[in-house]
């Protein structure tokens, strides 16, 4: 493909020859003397005279690379786009595999793509161009849109609802029981029947084998365009807000509320029936035991304002080196004391 076209259809300000033949695109270290790169970060700046690559895609502001350029206002997202050029997503004949067992009740749309082993409750319905890969399971009286995608063994439980363009990812479990039971006199605990429902608007994508809980009563509900990293657990009765980011490992006990465009990085912890308001980031490994503040980064465990957690961290490996000043000082100032007492 040449560099002209390749800057025509992602929209970006091309500097140089159009007619530099390009062949795939990779990072700024793999790139080829064939391929095109990026530059999102100013820390890798120093590979731009080292790369190989034929061309980079790089910010409006950015200096001169001396190679034929891509001028972006957001380069990483051009270079994903870029991606999709070279390696388009690809979608599987429509067909439903001999093996699949699909209930006469269920409702399917035009253009499916149904793999082997998969299952198709009764009362279920998916929209049109749906894939299902092997061994996906969609529970009785699931209501499921347009343009579904569920990788192997996913799977969609009872009276779950899914909007359209979303993604399941291999092992994700939507609308699994809530973790609810109550303790009884003997100590041991009786399951409390979870009646309630999950719901995932349109444009979520849910990674592999994370999981959404279905709430007691009521709903938990991801919105729109909500990413949930691999080994995500979202408690039940809980609210995403719109393209909140959940990244690997978090976890949210039940009834949280989490606001829009909320960055919960990995292994972050999410007490229950708590608010965080929007564009909050939390930094990897915060235990975030309260109510938090939109608009905000916070770190550590329990969560404070990043600034004060870096703070901390820093005086924290100096904690033997303090008390022992302190000690000795402590020792100089009750010595004092005694010999002005006398």
């Amino acid at each position: 493909m040449k560099l002209g076209e390749i800057a025509e259809r992602l929209e970006c300000k091309l500097a140089g020859p159009a007619g530099i033949e390009i062949t795939g695109a990779a990072g700024i270290d793999e790139a080829g003397p064939t391929e095109l790169t990026f530059l999102a970060n100013p820390k890798y700046r120093p590979k731009v005279e080292s790369t190989r690559a034929a061309a980079i895609i790089l910010g409006l502001d950015e200096p001169d690379p001396h190679r034929p350029a891509l001028r972006s206002g957001n380069p990483y997202l051009a270079f994903a786009r870029a991606l999709e050029l070279f390696h388009p997503p690809e979608r599987p004949p429509a067909g439903i595999h001999p093996t699949a067992v699909i209930a006469p009740s269920a409702r399917i749309g035009r253009g499916a793509s149904i793999g082997p082993y998969a299952v198709i409750e009764p009362g279920a319905e998916i929209g049109d161009d749906c894939v299902l890969k092997s061994f996906v399971v969609i529970y009785r009286g699931a209501k499921i849109g347009h343009r579904f995608f569920a990788h192997s063994h996913a799977v969609v439980r009872e009276n779950v609802r899914i909007g359209d363009d979303v993604v399941l990812q291999n092992g994700a479990v939507i609308g699994c029981d809530g973790f609810g039971f109550a303790r009884q006199a003997d100590g041991s605990y009786h399951k409390i029947v979870q009646a309630g429902t999950a719901v995932l608007e349109e444009k979520v994508e849910v990674q592999a084998h994370a999981c959404v809980d279905r709430a007691t009563v009521g709903e938990t509900r991801v919105e729109r365009g909500v990413k949930l990293d691999n080994l995500v657990h979202v408690g039940h009765g809980c609210r995403l807000g719109e393209n909140t980011l959940v990244c690997a490992q978090a976890g949210l006990a039940g009834s949280s509320r989490v606001g829009r465009n909320v960055i919960l990085a990995g292994q972050t912890g999410v007490a229950g029936h708590l608010t965080i308001g929007d564009n909050v980031i939390a930094i990897a490994q915060s235990g975030i035991p309260s109510d938090v503040r939109p608009n905000c980064v916070i770190a550590g465990s329990p969560a404070i304002d990043r600034a004060l957690w870096l703070k901390c961290s820093a005086a924290y490996s100096r904690l033997p080196e303090m008390f022992s000043a302190y000690l000795k000082a402590a020792k100089l100032l009750g010595n004092a004391q005694g010999k002005s007492g006398n």
